[in-house]
This record gives structure tokens, sequence and C-alpha cells, in this order.
């Protein structure tokens, strides 16, 4: 049957403390209220209204997906009146799946569930049950038929020993909802339409009212301060870093490993403490990763490894490369096979050959280095002359020695040799030997300078 979802985002978040809506702080590197529109979208929503009031030019910048429908709460009286914004696009003859907008962890499954559930009854409740359900409404059950969600300050003394609670989040047909919700009141003390209403509004017209349930009650926690934000933000690291596991991961720690994006793996991945993930990112086969390492949006192919503190960012690393310790590649680089880059050694948009090595403390910038080329320590790439960037060009085994400045654009031809610490200005030919050093004076009996004495 089709169905369209309302997802209920317009609360302000007070308790957050924080000009950015509630809704759009990050979990796993992805805004709440995002991570919820793309579970939906999974489940194959024809339609998905966003009850939005708090911060909705933030929203709009942020959220750009197509065909949302965008339903202004623009006084907050409650989540029954948030869900009359939607209410006019609603189709009588579809499912409503009505969600929070601030509890980003619920599963895909989860929501498949309770959509089974509704194919056998009127109104299926998302419910789950607590340990210590003190301050949530309880779920009083007659018959096995669900008949009122009770408050816990109106709850007696026998329905608080209830454990099953309302996590805010239903499903029923368009005609139903549309109907109960133009019978909802805000005759109580607060002055608010409650969408909770529609279930006792449900259980008086005999309705059958079921409920499903989520496999941890992590799934439907939500979101008011930073401490809960914390602590879902570590609920599904240890989620994601379970699944990456049981594909064959090896993850040294899995409680020091964060996944903030996708992340695409092949078999026998070593990956050791505090690594970030950010973005899409791809590892081949039997890669390793060393602690403390930052990747972001790159490749990484097979059989090679990462030592430890090093940054890989929109970068590709071919196969049997080494990278670090303590090496940073920026966006637009490329390691080819067998390649090497050393501790301490930057690249930016730099394509290092076959075989090629910068194995200390380099900077290469805007170049191309040619396979099984050697880049001594302390070499750098002069790219900037305070207004343009320009090109190096390193041949095939080229040798450029130690401390040298390669000042772009300039070409070191196949073969040439850079004697140490030169200052290369202009092109070396194929094989050629280039120094470009001060002439070295020693002069006899030099005398020391002394200490002054005042």
């Amino acid at each position: 049957m089709a169905f369209s979802v309302v997802v209920l985002a317009a609360g302000k978040g007070t308790r957050m403390k924080s000009s950015l809506p509630k809704v759009l702080h990050k979990v796993g590197g992805v805004p709440m209220v995002q991570r919820i529109i793309n579970t939906v979208k999974s489940l194959g929503a024809d339609s998905i209204h966003l009850v939005y009031g708090h911060g909705g030019e933030q929203l709009k910048s942020t959220i750009q997906e197509d065909n949302l429908n965008w339903c202004l709460q623009a006084e907050q009286l409650g989540t029954g009146h948030a869900v009359q914004q939607a209410a006019e696009h609603i189709k009588d003859d579809e499912d409503v799946l009505i969600l929070v907008g601030d509890a980003p962890l619920i599963r895909e499954e989860t929501l498949g569930a309770l959509q089974a559930a509704k194919t056998q009854c009127d109104l299926a409740l998302l419910t789950v049950e607590l340990e210590d359900p003190t301050g949530m409404g309880r779920i009083v059950r007659e018959n096995d038929n669900i008949s009122a969600i009770v408050e816990h300050k109106d709850a007696t003394n026998e329905q608080r020993l209830i454990k099953e609670i309302n996590t805010g989040m239903m499903m029923m047909s368009g005609s139903d909802l549309k109907r109960w919700l133009k019978n909802l009141s805000n005759d109580n003390a607060q002055g608010e339409y409650y969408l909770t209403d529609v279930i006792a509004m449900a259980a008086a017209e005999g309705k059958r009212i079921q409920s499903a349930q989520p496999q941890s009650a992590v799934e439907v926690e939500g979101v008011n301060n930073r401490l809960q934000l914390a602590n879902l933000e570590r609920a599904l690291q240890r989620r994601q870093a379970d699944e990456l596991m049981m594909q064959g991961v090896t993850l040294l720690d899995p409680n020091r490993f964060d996944l903030r994006g996708n992340l695409n793996i092949g078999n026998d991945i070593i990956i050791d403490v505090n690594v970030i993930v950010e973005g899409q990112v791809a590892l081949g086969n039997n890669v390793t990763i060393g602690a403390n390492c930052i990747l972001r949006n790159c490749t990484i192919a097979d059989n090679t490894v990462v030592e430890a503190n090093s940054i890989i960012e929109d970068a590709k690393v071919g196969e049997n490369c080494t990278v670090g310790p303590y090496a940073r590649l920026r966006p637009g680089s490329v390691m080819s096979k067998n390649a090497k880059v050393g501790n301490f050694v930057e690249m930016k948009k730099t394509v290092l050959g076959e075989g090629a090595k910068a194995n200390h403390l380099t900077y290469l910038g805007d170049a191309e280095v040619g396979a099984n080329a050697n880049i001594g320590a302390g070499t750098i790439t002069c790219n900037y002359d305070g207004v343009n960037k320009s090109k190096t060009l390193i041949g095939e085994n080229a040798f450029v020695g130690s401390n040298s400045s390669l000042v772009a654009p300039v070409s070191i031809g196949e073969g040439a040799t850079v004697g140490a610490g030169s200052v290369i200005t202009s092109k070396v030919e194929d094989k050629a030997l280039a120094i470009a050093r001060g002439k070295q004076r020693n002069i006899a009996n030099w005398p020391r300078p002394t200490k002054k004495t005042t």
C-alpha cells in the first residue's frame, strides 16, 4: 500500500543551548533529521512531509532533498498541531508514518516491522520497554488491544508498574488520521494539541491498535541536550563498528573508531585505534590503517599500509603503497602503486609515479613525479609566487638531493640528478646533474666569537 511520512522537526531545542536548530545537530557526521529522511527514503515512501518551525532557513539550506514537502508550524502548539500542518497533503487512501525528528538511530528494519504491524490493525504504535519508565507515557492494554496512553503524572500506581512506553512514532490510514486530527482539543494544562489523543479516539471507535518494538531502546531515544547527543553518537559508532567487524574488518578497539560517512571495504582490513573515517572512503584488500589516522573522501588500494598519525583527504592511494607515519595527502594527491611517502611528507595536487619515493620531511605541491624517482629529505616544490600556483615536473628515475628547492614552473628530466641543497629555477635536462648553491669557502684559523662581559 502507498504510504507517506510526516517528520516532526519544528522544536526549538532550547536545552541544546545552540543557535542551530536541534534536528540539524549531527550524529555520525550527518544531521539528525537527514538520517531519518535517508532511512524512510530507503523504505520507499511516496512522499515525505517535514514539519518545521524554528530555524527554517537553516533547515532549508542544509536539507536539500528533491520532493521533500516543507510544512511550516509557525507556532509550536503540540505534536497534534504539528501533524495538522501536513494534513492537507495527506491522502485518504494511503498509510501515514509519523516520526519524530530527533531520534536519528531508528532502523529501517524497525520501521518495516511497524509497517507490518499496521497491515494487521488500524493503528500501529512503536513502543519500547524500559527498566525505568519514570516520566514516560504508559501503554495501557485491554484484551491484547492498546486502549490508551496514560501520562506518568496521570497514571495510577498500578499503571506506573507498566514498563512499555510510547515513542511518539505511529502509523495509521490517512482518512483516520485526518478525522482524528480535526477532533483534537487543547483543553489541557499546556493548552496544546497532543497527537497521543488519537489513541483514545481510535479505541473509542473500536479500532484495533497494535504495536511493534525496536531491537534496542537506543533506536527511539531522542535528543534534548548535548549529553544525550554524545550518548547517541557513541551508540551509533559502536553499532557501525560491530557491523564492520561482522563483515570481516579487524578493529583493534571498536570503542575507539569513528565512521562519519560511508566505508566500502575489501577483505582482511586492520584498523588501529582512534581512526576517523569521513565522507566516502574505500579500502581494498589487506589494507592496514595505523593509529590516529584521518581518512576523508579517499580510496586506498590493496596491500597498502597507512602508518600512524597520517591524514588522507580527497586523495587516491594505489596498491602496495606506504604512507607515513605523520604524512598528509591533501586534495588531488595520487600515489601510484608501490609508491612511498614517509614521515612528515605533505602532498597537494600531486601525482607520485609508480615506485617513486619521498621518505622524509618533504612538501610536494602541484607536481608530477615520474616512476621510481627519489625525492630527498627536506625537498620542497616552491609552487606559489604569492599570486599564482605553478607546476613542477620530475621525470622518471630522477634523483633530487636533500634540502633542495624546486622553484616552479620547472622541470627535472628523466634520470636527472639534483645536488643536495640546490635551488633549481630552470629546466634540468635528462640525465644531467644540476647543482645550484653558493661556492664553499674555508677560512683558516677563524676566530670564534667570545661571550661579552659587562
